[in-house]
């Protein structure tokens, strides 16, 4: 199954720096902010985000709908929609595949017991290409209102996901998943082997981080223009500083996507209308 075409701008791309940083940018269209573009660019990522690589497989003409309806709703089914974290780990997908060329390995949302239950563990499991071999790609997100507070527990959750029996267990977990398959199920499944060591693993794995948040910047705007660009790159920078000032893991290669949003409230509802329609299909 082909990737949607990019629709995320890489604003701000510095990967000099470690963590290392991507400011995404959304853009405006006729003096607003592109939020119902995004939520149907988003809802492109559904089916990829939530079948198993067995079911993508298997899209065809005859079957999109059908599978879409399904990938909908996966997802879950409340109307408690603002407390939801699914779309922000749905942000991350997009970002890592749109902007690093990854490859999903696991659907995490696939494995749910429950349609409303949450995702336990890492928000995704994606694998890039490298020269030094395959990177595994553990991401972490967080899709609030405010950034100090999406900043304070994604530093809390990256020191216990880091952990060595937290790694542990989640490396079982996702071997166990990983489908035969799978063009990359061999490679991957012997650099999680509960025989390597963790610095080995360590070498070969990135954690990126996305906190999509209400943004100054992104309301005090119209259009794409100089002042906009500086006025976004100097936001994301200052937003990365005090990501960097958090108490974060040190044996880990860290990469923060900072998404910027007018507002989280407008958005959100944005993409809980179209998964319904999706739904009911």
């Amino acid at each position: 199954m082909r990737k949607p075409s990019p629709f995320i701008k890489a604003r701000t791309h510095d990967l000099s720096i470690s963590p290392s940083l991507t400011g995404l940018c959304i853009g405006y269209e006729l003096k607003k902010w592109r939020a119902p573009q995004f939520a149907d660019h988003v809802m492109e990522w559904l089916p990829e985000f939530s079948l198993s690589y067995t079911e993508l497989q298997q899209v065809d003409a005859s079957n999109m709908v059908a599978l879409m309806r399904a990938a909908a709703r996966s997802i879950y089914k409340s109307e408690k929609f603002q407390l939801r974290g699914e779309f922000g780990e749905l942000f991350l997908h997009a970002a890592i595949r749109q902007i690093f060329d990854s490859v999903p390995a696991i659907s995490k949302i696939y494995y749910k017991t429950a349609r409303n239950d949450t995702v336990k563990g890492f928000d995704a499991v994606h694998v890039v290409a490298a020269e030094r071999g395959l990177e595994l790609w553990l991401g972490e997100t967080k899709f609030y209102k405010s950034i100090d507070r999406a900043i304070r527990d994604v530093a809390t959750e990256l020191r216990d996901h880091t952990e060595r029996d937290y790694l542990r267990d989640e490396f079982i977990a996702i071997t166990n998943k990983i489908p035969p398959e799978w063009p990359h199920a061999h490679e991957l499944k012997q650099l999680l082997d509960p025989n390597q060591s963790l610095d080995t693993i360590f070498n070969r794995v990135c954690i990126p981080v996305l906190l999509a948040y209400d943004s100054p910047c992104i309301s005090s705007h119209t259009a794409d223009c100089k002042q906009y660009r500086e006025d976004f790159d100097k936001e994301v920078r200052a937003n990365y500083q005090k990501f960097c000032s958090q108490p974060i893991p040190e044996n880990v290669f860290i990469h923060l996507f900072l998404l910027p949003l007018e507002t989280k409230k407008e958005l959100i509802a944005l993409l809980d209308a179209k998964l319904k329609v999706w739904q009911q299909l």
